[in-house]
């Protein structure tokens, strides 16, 4: 991939840098869509079917969600002023919070701007020297992050090994607070954490457990509540983080739990404290989306039977899906440069896969990332295996 070059003394290393990723395809740039995120959308002038969005149901284009945000603009403004402590906190951020404890059957929420600020501030506000932080190794970037910038010592186990972290654990009896934190749908694999034993082994050794359920809420469980609530475990997970970005079709997250947390996060979360507040018209939107995910059941049903046939398409040409049950379908190519040159190859034929390399994904283990949608059709699917199947025998990965 080009870039542009730059010629700056001070500016020299990161020079040298960007050349190094261009040479090992780990250079990155955005591609401008033109269009609103739909199942297909106008990217750099040419329409494609949109194959690497996180807006699972459709709801980002709802003209309910639409119409919401308009109306709390008109009649809020477009900002919130500043950060709830500082300016207030606005009744619609309050309505917000209610309505997501109700959703995942919690005490209490509380809004973040962004899944991101959530897990570094929950973190690192839940753990501090001395308290010891259990991370499956396929965490997001934003649980590493938090655990990093807790301060806190680390312990990462292998994915999903409830084995090994039991072990972990055990060793690590005497020490003080004791927070396991997890995905709840892995976000590059699709693969669903063993929620049930995780909050076993915790409760044995005394440890808090915190699921990032950013890929799952909305879609999975009882009537979208995610992986918590698929499990029914929603009165053993202490922290369940969503965000509203993803399935929700808006912009920021959450955090639901106990009264004491939400309380506790207000007056200690850094992340929370120090920023403004999202605007009227995204807590609006958000509002008007836990509407429609208990409204119309079958955005989540059909989100999940179009990623199984795509799945199971994709399987039979021989491609390794990682046996992925989710929206999220990992098509893993291994090398970096294999996958930016089958992502391209795609694009070409009309569809829109990212790939993904390192360090979003370990060495050798590169990927297209596919993400099924409520809104995209059989037509369109058909056209995504094809062009699948017509480039994985060009380039020899199946």
């Amino acid at each position: 991939m080009s870039r542009v070059v730059h010629s700056s003394t001070a500016l020299s290393a990161l020079e040298a840098d960007l050349d190094h990723l261009a040479q090992v395809g780990l250079y990155r740039s955005c591609r401008v869509v033109q269009s609103d995120q739909s199942a297909r959308v106008i990217l750099e002038g040419r329409e494609v079917i949109m194959l690497s969005s996180n807006n699972y149901l459709g709801l980002a284009t709802h003209p309910r969600l639409r119409a919401a945000a308009v109306e709390a603009a008109e009649r809020y403004g477009a900002g919130s002023g500043g950060s709830r402590l500082i300016s207030g906190s606005m009744e619609l951020h309050e309505q917000l919070e209610q309505a997501i404890a109700r959703f995942k059957d919690s005490e209490a929420a509380i809004v973040f701007n962004s899944g991101y600020q959530a897990n570094v501030g929950v973190i690192s506000t839940l753990a501090g020297k001395g308290d010891i932080v259990f991370s499956d190794e396929l965490n997001h970037a934003s649980i590493i992050d938090g655990c990093r910038l807790s301060r806190a010592q680390v312990c990462v186990y292998p994915h999903r090994d409830v084995g090994a972290l039991s072990k972990l654990l055990a060793e690590n009896a005497d020490a003080g607070r004791k927070l396991i934190v997890t995905d709840g749908v892995f976000s590059m694999d699709g693969d669903i954490a063993p929620l049930p034993d995780i909050v076993a082994a915790a409760r044995r050794h005394g440890a808090m457990v915190m699921v990032d359920d950013a890929h799952a809420t909305g879609v999975l469980g009882p009537n979208g509540r995610g992986t918590v609530g698929a499990f029914g475990l929603e009165d053993e997970v202490d922290i369940q983080m969503g965000t509203l970005s993803k399935a929700l079709g808006g912009f920021g997250a959450f955090v639901a739990g106990r009264q004491i947390l939400r309380d506790y996060l207000i007056n200690r979360c850094r992340s929370f404290i120090f920023s403004t507040s999202l605007p009227p018209s995204v807590i609006a939107s958000a509002l008007a989306a836990l509407e429609i995910v208990d409204q119309e059941p079958w955005r989540r049903e059909r989100a999940l039977s179009n990623a199984a046939w795509l799945a199971k398409g994709l399987n039979e040409l021989g491609f390794d899906t990682l046996g992925t049950t989710t929206q999220i379908i990992p098509v893993v190519v291994g090398q970096a440069d294999m996958a930016v040159r089958m992502s391209q190859m795609l694009l070409d034929r009309g569809v829109f896969a990212q790939g993904v390399r390192p360090p979003t994904v370990p060495e050798g283990k590169s990927r297209l990332r596919a993400t099924v949608m409520a809104t995209h059709t059989g037509e369109d699917l058909a056209q995504v295996l094809h062009a699948f199947a017509e480039v994985g025998r060009i380039l020899g990965v199946v």
